[in-house]
């Protein structure tokens, strides 16, 4: 289980997270929402070990992460928001190198590297360099490299991003395969309509603090709103778009009326 106890974490003193906890248990989906700016980066970086929080700890499987933090992301598969690739690799040598990091033995990196990359459709591809790649093949680059070592934790930050209809079918699907497996995953998405198919619960995050935390079913019957985007609309207190919109052509005329 993924624990996050109390994270606080401010930058030059202006606070990005305050106060932020809740658990991801075994077999959970839980969507982690919040508009731009709202702590959610920062949360994630906290969770995989790149950034300290000033105060709080993150916690998985009872124990602090920062007491082994190489044993900690051993279990850990992660899908950031940018794909930060090596382009001049090919997908296979990407894959490779994961797993050598991973310390995965040759043989084992070789059958998890080809037939993921066939499953996901890169066979073809598995050769050339990243380079020539469009950007939804690099996002499947990244989820394979994430898989590659069998972890028990899985973090998606937009996983969606550039995935044909197809393959995000097949996304959505393995989502629920892993967690029938026991993975704990967070799922991190501007797509409210995805996050309220899939996501068990849901973590409404905004000026750095946690503003709801239940099932998405629960929220828009609390609410008596009718789908979850409706819901985080009311709970960041987000701005009218259909006013905003009339506002930004209303601009965009001054001058040619």
């Amino acid at each position: 289980m993924l624990e996050l106890e109390h994270l606080f974490k401010s930058f030059r003193g202006i606070p990005a997270v305050q106060d932020v906890s809740f658990k991801v248990a075994p077999g959970e989906i839980v969507g982690f929402l919040g508009p731009n700016g709202a702590g959610k980066s920062t949360t994630v970086k906290i969770i995989t070990g790149m950034l300290r929080p000033n105060d709080g700890r993150v916690r998985f499987e009872g124990r602090d992460i920062r007491e082994d933090l190489v044993g900690f992301r051993a279990a850990l598969g992660y899908v950031p928001e940018e794909a930060q690739l090596y382009t001049y690799l090919s997908g296979l040598e990407y894959l490779q190198l994961v797993g050598r990091l991973r310390g995965l033995s040759e043989p084992l990196i070789k059958a998890k590297a080809t037939g993921l990359l066939k499953l996901l459709q890169l066979e073809s591809w598995q050769y050339s360099p990243m380079s020539s790649y469009s950007k939804g093949m690099r996002q499947r680059v990244l989820l394979a490299a994430a898989l590659l070592h069998d972890p028990k934790l899985l973090i998606f930050d937009e996983p969606l991003s550039g995935l044909d209809v197809v393959s995000a079918r097949l996304f959505k699907d393995l989502l629920e395969v892993l967690a029938a497996q026991g993975k704990s995953i967070l799922y991190i998405s501007h797509v409210l309509e995805v996050v309220e198919q899939i996501c068990r619960r849901v973590i409404v995050i905004a000026k750095g603090r946690v503003l709801a935390d239940a099932p998405p079913s629960d929220l828009t019957q609390l609410m008596s709103l009718p789908n979850l985007e409706s819901v985080f609309a009311q709970l960041v207190q987000q701005q009218d778009t259909t006013v905003v919109a009339q506002q930004i052509v209303e601009v965009m005329q001054i001058g040619h009326v």
